[in-house]
């Protein structure tokens, strides 16, 4: 039997297996129906109610699980990684404030939180769309170059994997950094001025952990990339550029060249070229916008391209990846980014954000059952909402108009549907009542709003 391993989301793709039928999927191309089953998504907390014990749950979040509770001789036994983590991660992020709370350290913010986990989000939604192309390349070179076939139960099966995977993070996460075209992905993970749990969760559409309350972690600093060791990769320090890119471990930057140790000099997190904006889909774009604006400017073909595939922080007549006096000094005290929105504005946008999440999940579980137009309605509905909610944060005159018109909308397709005995298909229908009510409210509440605006205006 020829298997192969995928786990995409959760999915997991069986090549030329015997025994079992194909699951069409409306963003499969025909010719691989045959080929490939992709089983459907288990409820979101299933983790909790299933077979899997909470120290199981606990070891695999950590990765302190054996070879042989990592190895699997059919894609059925592979578990569903990405879903098992949802509770873990989030427990881990509640216990990381209640650690800054004890410890006196300043917890994440609402707004820099909101636009890590909606950066997340979209990294996954984006797979929703582009799944059959990383699945067809994925067979064609499996068909085609796959050499030899490890033995899934031997250890050394494991390790060498494991070694190997960790080797070639470093050199693509060093890419990431060093060639512009890259980095433009890569900025979104960077984009951050805090460092924390959910700034894990930012990540690239286009590119597919650690906490500052942890300081040392002893003689595993000189082997592991530890948390002092990332939070030197995330400062935009002088002294922080460019180093320690080691995914688990650090010494492929010890031996590369790309060490460099924490020292007594405060940190600053975030772009070179801070991003001044809460709006996750400006976080994906503005790089490739600056790159596109840069190309056309440079002269010569040989500079154009250049601007491409050298370090971002290269310009004509400099080094390949900038050169490091160009690099701005840190100024103390640290200032951050921080257009905010009041404690009321806050509550709306936790509650809507909660709404938009729960909508993804259930997305996520079942859009094997729906179609196409309708997967990328609920994701057009979604961009609408993340870039609203990011223009609320950054205090944009037009932010509550569309929130009006985001939640106005929500009630038109809800009526529609609802006529016609449908539902959305991405909300708990348990809770649907609740869910009409708070968007009744707010679509109030913004017109209100307004004309309490408008009259301020003419009076002045």
């Amino acid at each position: 039997m020829k298997v192969a391993f995928l786990d995409v989301l959760g999915h997991k793709a069986k090549l030329n297996s015997p025994g079992m039928e194909s699951t069409s999927h409306s963003f499969v191309p025909a010719g691989l129906a045959s080929e490939l089953t992709i089983p459907k998504y288990k409820n979101w907390l299933a983790p909790l109610l299933g077979n899997l014990s909470f120290t199981q749950g606990v070891r695999r979040f950590l990765y302190a699980v054996r070879p042989e509770e990592a190895s699997f001789a059919k894609l059925d036994d592979v578990p569903d990684y990405l879903n098992e983590a949802v509770p873990f991660f989030l427990g881990a992020i509640a216990l990381e404030y209640i650690l800054a709370f004890l410890t006196r350290l300043p917890p994440a913010r609402l707004n820099d939180a909101f636009s890590s986990i909606a950066a997340g989000t979209l990294s996954q939604l984006s797979k929703i769309i582009i799944l059959s192309a990383e699945l067809a390349l994925y067979v064609f070179i499996f068909d085609n170059f796959n050499l030899i076939t490890l033995p899934w139960d031997y250890p050394g099966t494991w390790y060498f994997c494991f070694i190997g995977v960790d080797f070639i993070y470093y050199w693509f996460h060093r890419a990431a950094h060093e060639i512009n075209i890259m980095w433009a992905a890569h900025q979104v993970h960077h984009s951050s001025e805090e460092y924390n749990l959910t700034t894990a969760l930012r990540q690239s559409v286009v590119q597919n952990y650690t906490s500052a309350i942890v300081r040392s972690l002893g003689p595993l600093e000189y082997i592991l990339n530890t948390p002092s060791h990332h939070r030197v990769h995330h400062g935009r320090n002088p002294y922080c550029i460019d180093k320690n890119y080691g995914g688990t471990l650090i010494i492929w930057d010890r031996m590369f060249g790309t060490f460099q140790a924490e020292t007594d000099e405060e940190i600053a997190y975030g772009l070179v070229h801070p991003l001044a904006s809460w709006d996750p889909i400006w976080t994906q774009l503005c790089h490739f916008c600056h790159i596109w604006k840069t190309f056309w400017e440079t002269p010569g073909l040989k500079d154009k391209l250049a601007v491409l595939f050298k370090g971002p922080g290269w310009t004509p007549g400099k080094p390949r990846l900038g050169d490091p006096a160009d690099l701005p000094e840190i100024e103390y005290p640290i200032q951050k980014y921080d257009s905010s929105l009041s404690f009321w504005g806050n509550i709306y946008v936790l509650v809507h954000f909660a709404v938009t999440i729960v909508a993804y999940q259930l997305l996520i579980a079942r859009r094997m059952s729906m179609s196409q137009l309708h997967v990328l309605g609920v994701i057009s509905y979604f961009l609408f909402t993340i870039s609203s909610v990011g223009a609320l944060f950054d205090n944009k005159w037009y932010a509550p108009y569309m929130e009006l018109f985001r939640c106005l909308l929500f009630l038109i397709v809800d009526l529609v549907l609802s006529s016609q005995n449908l539902d959305t298909g991405v909300l708990p229908t348990a809770y649907i009542g609740v869910i009409r009510g708070i968007f009744i409210a707010s679509a109030f509440l913004w017109i209100i709003g307004s004309l309490v605006t408008k009259s301020k205006l003419k009076i002045q």
